[in-house]
């Protein structure tokens, strides 16, 4: 692997690490009040008391409950998709996923691009047969550098909020 294909390498693990970094942040303290104008018409991720975790968008944080619209379920028997009606009591902490920016995104393509192309053209020049065998090696390494860069600069525009909700 050359010199250039090393420090992509390098940057795409160094952006997922900030990411994870990022993630880990302490948790912000609201009142239930103060609950619905953080959250409402955003994606959260919800785990009850029950153990059950739900996924999806606050349709509404009324003064005794919070109505989600559930994207995903770990338990589709107790707690099916649709809308969802959870007591107050049942809601202590929560986490809201953000989107910001697309610069992650951008940088990950750019550098699984050129980390693919220069490992795949690396590949297919070694061990290469026929020039079919070596075209396809190339564009398969090539396409999952840039899917991995892709996934790995969405990773790092990707925030998590952890809010818990205070008396």
């Amino acid at each position: 692997m050359n010199h250039n294909a090393s420090v992509a390498m390098l940057t795409a693990i160094m952006l997922a690490g900030q990411s994870m970094a990022m993630a880990e942040s302490r948790p912000i303290e609201l009142k239930w009040s103060e609950l619905g104008s953080h959250i409402s018409g955003r994606d959260i991720e919800l785990a009850l008391p029950d153990g059950t975790s739900l996924n999806g968008e606050v349709e509404a944080v009324r003064e005794d409950a919070l109505v989600l619209n559930v994207k995903k379920t770990s338990d589709p028997t107790a707690h099916p998709k649709g809308n969802a009606v959870i007591p107050k009591s049942s809601v202590s902490t929560l986490a809201l996923k953000e989107l910001r920016g697309k610069w992650g995104r951008r940088v990950g393509v750019s550098l699984g691009s050129i980390t693919g192309a220069t490992l795949g053209g690396y590949v297919a020049i070694m061990n290469a047969d026929s020039s079919a065998v070596g075209l396809s090696t190339f564009l398969v390494i090539t396409g999952a550098g840039t899917v991995a860069g892709y996934f790995l600069g969405k990773s790092a525009d990707s925030r998590v909020k952890h809010i818990r909700v205070v008396p």
